[in-house]
């Protein structure tokens, strides 16, 4: 129902995409905190060593520039989450071979085991999450990744 007031331009919250978005997201993080405590992984340390070992079964070495572009995590995050997880003993970093400047990373046979594992939980997790979209799933991660390019490439004209 419209108020005298006009601040907004929707009848009801839930007509915001924006919103419903960050209701969504709050829930499936939440969810997934709860799904990698079993792993003692943070959701941020999780996709990086999950992109960690994607990149390095799909490209060659892996920088913490590619890893952070890969992700979208910001590079100085990027360095301490990194930090962390090579404390916990579960990565490497090391100089480049040809790039002194850059540091590439890998995991360590006990992070590897670690991530397959979680891997399988967060892929279990998500089929359940997103189970009710069914058959919608592939239009719905179209849709996402059409909202990622517009953002990287800028808004089209």
């Amino acid at each position: 129902m419209k108020t005298a007031d006009n601040t907004f331009s929707f009848d009801k919250a839930e007509d915001s995409p924006g919103f419903l978005l960050w209701q969504v997201t709050l829930l499936w993080q939440r969810e997934l905190k709860k799904a990698l405590e079993k792993h003692d992984l943070t959701h941020a340390q999780y996709v990086l060593m999950a992109s960690i070992h994607w990149l390095a079964l799909h490209h060659e070495q892996v920088t913490q520039i590619v890893l952070s572009a890969h992700t979208k995590i910001d590079p100085m995050t990027t360095s301490t989450v990194l930090r962390t997880l090579q404390a916990k003993g579960f990565l490497f970093r090391q100089e480049h071979a040809t790039d002194t400047r850059a540091k590439t990373v890998g995991l360590t046979e006990s992070g590897k085991k670690v991530i397959k594992q979680a891997v399988r939980t967060v892929e279990k997790f998500d089929a359940t999450f997103f189970g009710p979209l069914g058959e919608k799933t592939h239009d719905f991660n179209k849709k996402l990744l059409l909202l990622l390019k517009q953002k990287e490439n800028g808004p089209e004209e």
